[in-house]
């Protein structure tokens, strides 16, 4: 079996040490710009490499020679390697968008520390991912945290310093919950590494287990905007540059989101919460998508729909089956480029027309009918119409939903039905007054520079690629839920024969619809590579 150990650390390698070195070049912003390009496109092709790697068993680094437990470890499954693709080729685009501005407003760069800030924030959301203990998901969320401050308060105006303290308070708060569960965990198990707690956690007293699995859903809950901990987004995004606003609505609450998946099925597959998860994911929706109803402002508006499909993936994961699981890592992947389109979008619109306000705004799909298809896209993927991606995972979750039985089941159906229903309504609201409503007064004749227009036609582009390529993609996404739902092929692959015949392994309750067959080809083959 041929060694991919070495591509496991390059998403988080590369970018950190990209990053150093656009600081020390920070007089030479071409340059900058040069290495971060560079930078991030060498991360999608690693990660699509790695994507496919994985598939052939997860992949597993002793970071110093140090064997888990004792050593750090990453680890690149079919999980992190999805997760770390799609959000690559976002960041890339993104950066593209970001570079078009800058030259569009005649300036070399937006600020000299903008370049190492966003390569850090990178290797952050790299390192959550591909984290093996739960300590190093924590240096994961701080590393990329710290660089989101930097970048949510660029060119210091009095609303982005209000927002970014806000974002401030409720990241902190969610980074010492964090380490307070950490603490309790590490006192009960006497380790943070993930597969070794994947054995000793079904161990402890049931009341601890429980009030360490609350506390890690809390801080992770937040970051990932579930309602009623979502309250703080709507208010700190739309504030910020359009790139940044579209790279933080993309990537930073999907990173809650991934915590949400890899310790719910790995740490606690018996599923003792799944019933307050699924009512969070029925709130998270419905309020998510009655505030962006009530908006006027299109970035509010994209804010609040943010928060009301990360319920779609709440409800997956809160389903504990193979299928719901599968459908919410699709999903997650469509969501990510699908919700950032829409925001590069939104900062075009707002650029043509020199406003996000509806009530201002009007007659854009004649003065700019380019700019009309490229929200019209995206717009209809979000809200589930057939037959984009949007469509395709909402009918996985209600599939998942009726399989698995149970009222609480069927009623989350409804609401995810009610909540879609609601999505079209907003989008067509944005979309009327937006584009067809004749403006209330003359709009600015700003003109739309190709270098920013290119990179958003791109991400649209990515949209539709989701939805041609959705029947590899979603059977990707099964196979991963299915390796999940057994957490003995996560401990067997770092642990190696320490973790073999050690406690019990635990699958995921519900319905199985997934052929045995796809569960990990190599998984009783010895297709785990360790660097040993």
């Amino acid at each position: 079996m041929t060694d991919f150990t070495w591509l496991v650390p390059l998403p988080v390698v590369i970018p950190l040490c990209s990053a150093g070195l656009t600081l020390a070049l920070y007089r030479k912003p071409q340059i900058q710009q040069i290495i971060t390009v560079l930078a991030l496109a060498l991360m999608v092709v690693f990660s699509g490499f790695m994507m496919w790697a994985a598939d052939q068993g997860p992949i597993v680094v002793n970071v110093g020679e140090w064997a888990a437990p004792v050593g750090i470890n990453l680890v690149g499954d079919r999980l992190s390697a999805l997760m770390l693709t799609v959000s690559s080729s976002v960041l890339l685009c993104v950066l593209l968008y970001s570079l078009g501005q800058g030259i569009a407003d005649s300036s070399k760069s937006p600020v000299s520390i903008y370049h190492p800030t966003y390569l850090v924030l990178a290797a952050g959301v790299s390192n959550a991912f591909l984290a093996g203990d739960l300590f190093n998901m924590y240096v994961g969320f701080e590393i990329l945290l710290a660089a989101s401050y930097v970048l949510l308060t660029l060119g210091g105006t009095f609303e982005r310093i209000r927002a970014g303290a806000i974002y401030v308070v409720v990241a902190l708060l969610s980074s010492l919950i964090f380490l307070i569960a950490l603490a309790m965990i590490y006192a009960a198990t006497g380790t943070v590494n993930l597969a070794q707690l994947g054995q000793r956690l079904g161990e402890i007293d049931p009341n601890v287990s429980i009030v360490v699995q609350s506390l890690l859903l809390l801080a992770f809950g937040i970051k990932a905007a579930i309602f009623p901990l979502s309250s703080w987004l709507p208010d700190s995004y739309p504030t910020a540059p359009a790139p940044v606003t579209a790279v933080f609505a993309g990537l930073l609450t999907k990173v809650g989101v991934y915590a949400i998946i890899r310790t719910q099925t790995l740490l606690f597959p018996d599923g003792r919460l799944n019933d307050v998860l699924m009512w969070l994911a029925l709130a998270t929706m419905l309020v998510g998508i009655m505030g962006a109803v009530a908006q006027n402002d299109i970035k509010r508006l994209m804010s609040f729909t943010l928060v009301s499909h990360i319920g779609y993936m709440i409800f997956g994961i809160a389903l504990g089956s193979k299928i719901g699981l599968g459908a919410a890592i699709f999903y997650v992947a469509h969501h990510i480029t699908v919700q950032t389109t829409l925001f590069l979008v939104v900062g075009l619109i707002e650029r043509r027309g020199g406003t996000t306000s509806m009530a201002k705004l009007g007659g854009l799909a004649k003065s700019a009918p380019l700019l009309a298809i490229l929200f019209f896209i995206p717009a209809m993927n979000l809200a589930g119409i057939p037959p984009f991606s949007g469509f395709l995972g909402k009918v996985g979750l209600l599939e998942a939903g009726v399989a698995g039985g149970g009222w609480l089941a069927y009623v989350l159906v409804i609401g995810s039905v009610l909540a879609s229903l609601l999505t079209l309504y907003a989008i067509v609201k944005a979309w009327n007054k937006t584009f067809w409503q004749p403006s209330p007064e003359p709009l600015p004749d700003n003109s739309l520079p190709a270098s920013m227009v290119g990179p958003s036609t791109v991400m649209v582009v990515l949209t539709l690629a989701i939805t041609v390529f959705a029947g590899p993609l979603y059977d990707y996404a099964n196979k991963s839920a299915s390796t999940m739902s057994d957490n003995s092929f996560y401990i067997n692959a770092v642990l190696g024969d320490q973790g073999r015949g050690e406690g019990e392994s635990t699958q995921l309750d519900g319905p199985d619809p997934v052929d045995e067959s796809t569960v990990l080809e190599g998984a009783d083959t010895g297709a785990v590579n360790n660097d040993e």
